[in-house]
């Protein structure tokens, strides 16, 4: 009876022993893009509150949500979206892919870039990207919703 006990005991401690696999598995001797990296570092903050001007945790603007999670890979980019329009290389939209940045009018008074996005995929030519909202916060939406795709203006290569 003890040394069913004991086997019982073993087994119990190996199968305790027994973590869970996180959420980000890395194949052995492979370094992660900066383009996923960076993408990681937005996808972070997904849900994150509206905050016009904010650069961290307590709320991001546009511009604020893809400057923090460029610069968290040391990449420096404008801090402002209309800004951020100049930097990289503009590319057409079927050709935009994870990393790139979606440059939007939004507003019928407006005239000039206001507002910002990162792709986050791009699956059967359906484009989404992150990006923070006045009304939603931090979100994932899609090029293919009207209302993004009428006031889409550029996208662009950064990295």
């Amino acid at each position: 009876m003890k040394k069913i006990s004991f086997i019982c005991l073993i087994f119990l401690f190996i199968l305790s022993s027994c973590g869970t696999v996180s959420s980000l598995i890395i194949a052995p001797n492979k370094e992660i893009s900066i383009t996923d990296r960076v993408v990681y570092n937005a996808l972070q903050f997904e849900g994150v509150k509206y905050r016009r001007g904010g650069v961290t945790t307590d709320g991001f603007d546009c511009s604020g949500l893809v400057y923090t999670s460029f610069i968290k890979e040391n990449i420096l980019l404008p801090r402002q979206s209309r800004y951020m329009a100049n930097q990289g290389i503009e590319v057409a939209l079927n050709q935009a892919k994870k990393g790139d940045l979606l440059f939007f009018i939004t507003g019928r008074k407006s005239k000039s870039i206001n507002h910002v996005g990162l792709v986050v995929s791009t699956d059967d030519k359906i484009i989404n990207f992150i990006h923070s909202t006045n009304g939603r916060g931090v979100i994932i939406s899609s090029l293919s919703e009207k209302y993004w795709k009428n006031a889409f203006l550029k996208a662009t290569k950064v990295l």
